[in-house]
C-alpha cells in the first residue's frame, strides 16, 4: 500500500515534485484544476476534499518506483508546519451579506470568503483578493473588526469589515465552493451556526444595518 493516511496541500506539492510535473501538468494529471493546484502551493495546511484524496492515492500508486522515492524522500525532509492564519472577509449590501458554500464534509455550514494569509501578504489584500476571486465581487476593507483562534478549525482568523463595490455572486471556484449567495443578515445563523460565528461580527451586523 502505497498510499497516504491523509494528503495535505504539503504532500501533494511534494508529489508534484517527485513527478517532476509543472502546476498545468500536474492538475491534468490529476483532471482538476489549476487552480486548485496552485491553492495547495499558497496553504501547505489544507487539506483536500476525500474525492481528491482519492485521486492523489491512484497518482502514488501508479507511480514509478523512482518517483515514489523522491516523494518520501522530500517528505522526510519536510520543514514542520508553520502557524497557519486566515482573513476572513465579511461583506455587507444593505441588508444582505455574502456567504460561499465550501465543499467539504461540513458544506451543510456556509462560511464567509476567505483566503489565507502568506507572511508577505496583508489581511487587507487577501479578503479583497479572495472575495473577488471566490464569488465574482469587488470590495474594499472598511477596518477590522478582531482576529482570534478558531475553536474549531485551530486556526488564526483575522475578521475584516467589507463594502461592496461591484459584481454579482457567482461561484468562480466550483471545485473548492458550492455555491455563493447574499443572506439577509437576519437570517445569518440559519446559514452559520451561532457557536461558529465570532461574536464581535454579530455586533459589527447589527451596527451596520
Amino acid at each position: 500500500m502505497t498510499g497516504m493516511q491523509q494528503w495535505s496541500g504539503r504532500t501533494a506539492t511534494q508529489l508534484q515534485d517527485a513527478l517532476r510535473h509543472s502546476i498545468e501538468d500536474f492538475a491534468q494529471h490529476l483532471n482538476i484544476a489549476p487552480r486548485t493546484v496552485a491553492r495547495w502551493h499558497q496553504d501547505p495546511d489544507v487539506i483536500p476534499r476525500p474525492a481528491i484524496q482519492q485521486l492523489l492515492d491512484h497518482a502514488l500508486e501508479t507511480a514509478t518506483p523512482e518517483q515514489r522515492q523522491r516523494f518520501y524522500a522530500s517528505d522526510a525532509e519536510a520543514p514542520p508546519a508553520a502557524a497557519l492564519s486566515a482573513a476572513l472577509a465579511v461583506v455587507i449590501k444593505g441588508p444582505d451579506i455574502l456567504l460561499v458554500r465550501p465543499r467539504t464534509p461540513e458544506s451543510a455550514s456556509w462560511q464567509f470568503p476567505a483566503g489565507v494569509v502568506k507572511p508577505q501578504s496583508s489581511p487587507e489584500a487577501v479578503a479583497v483578493r479572495e472575495t473577488l476571486a471566490e464569488t465574482g465581487i469587488d470590495c474594499a476593507v472598511r477596518g477590522q473588526i478582531g482576529s482570534r483562534t478558531h475553536p474549531i478549525t485551530g486556526v488564526f482568523c483575522v475578521y475584516l469589515l467589507c463594502e461592496y463595490l461591484a459584481g454579482e455572486p457567482e461561484n468562480r471556484d466550483p471545485f473548492e465552493n458550492l455555491n455563493v449567495r447574499w443572506v439577509p443578515t437576519d437570517q445569518l445563523t440559519k446559514f452559520i451556526p451561532i457557536d461558529r460565528i465570532y461574536p464581535p461580527v454579530l455586533d459589527v451586523i447589527k451596527e451596520a444595518v
